[in-house]
């Protein structure tokens, strides 16, 4: 087990934090046993949430040819047509994945191909699991393609409490299927397009594992 790069300043930030304040706690505070109970009990959770959601997790890759990966872990909030407004401009089957703050939210490629088109657009902070997130909120599109009838959208989008969204590829890069894309901080989003006649592999509440879990086959 490791931790993501990107969490050492909130990891530094919050543990600073928390010292702190338990010193001063400590130094002026103390009071009845379940008093101070409750505010060490805090305390290790917060700290413990916080370290516990930058963590990444060692995985060997399933690596499937004609599968499309989950880019994510997460709960399956839907599955099926949806319009893709932004790059296709036509009908796609759409898979959205749920990411809690107790899932692991580092996101990786779903297909290997090449990066051919990647957007940032900032937003609002809409609940995740609302449909209108995906428009509304924070959010980064990426487009792997392996050929003219294989190319997969992805969109990963910042969530109620998310306040950065973590994304390293550039347009031209060839990417390997489970390979790290980045990370979206603090309870999120990721929906997949993927071409009308794939033939899906999981249904709504299903529980996801990103670079294990197939979600659909070309």
């Amino acid at each position: 087990m490791k931790f993501h790069e990107a969490g050492r300043v909130s990891i530094f930030i919050t543990l600073f934090t928390v010292v702190m304040l338990t010193v001063c706690y400590v130094l002026f505070l103390a009071n009845l046993w379940w008093v101070n109970l409750i505010f060490f009990t805090v305390m290790l959770v917060t700290a413990g949430m916080v370290v516990r959601f930058f963590r990444v997790p060692f995985r060997i890759i399933n690596k499937v040819e004609d599968g499309v990966l989950a880019p994510a872990d997460g709960t399956i909030l839907s599955v099926g047509p949806a319009f893709e407004y932004e790059y296709f401009k036509d009908e796609r089957i759409k898979i959205s994945i749920f990411m809690s703050v107790h899932n692991v939210h580092v996101n990786s490629y779903p297909t290997d191909g090449t990066i051919e088109y990647i957007a940032y657009h900032p937003g609002k902070y809409v609940l995740a699991k609302l449909p209108k997130s995906s428009v509304d909120n924070e959010h980064n599109t990426i487009v792997v393609s392996q050929d003219e009838h294989r190319k997969v959208l992805f969109r990963q989008i910042a969530g109620f409490v998310a306040r950065r969204i973590i994304s390293y590829p550039e347009v031209g890069d060839t990417v390997q299927q489970g390979e790290e894309v980045g990370m979206i901080k603090f309870g999120s989003r990721v929906d997949v397009f993927l071409p009308l006649d794939v033939q899906t592999a999981v249904r709504v509440g299903d529980k996801v594992v990103s670079k294990k879990t197939v979600l659909a086959y070309f």
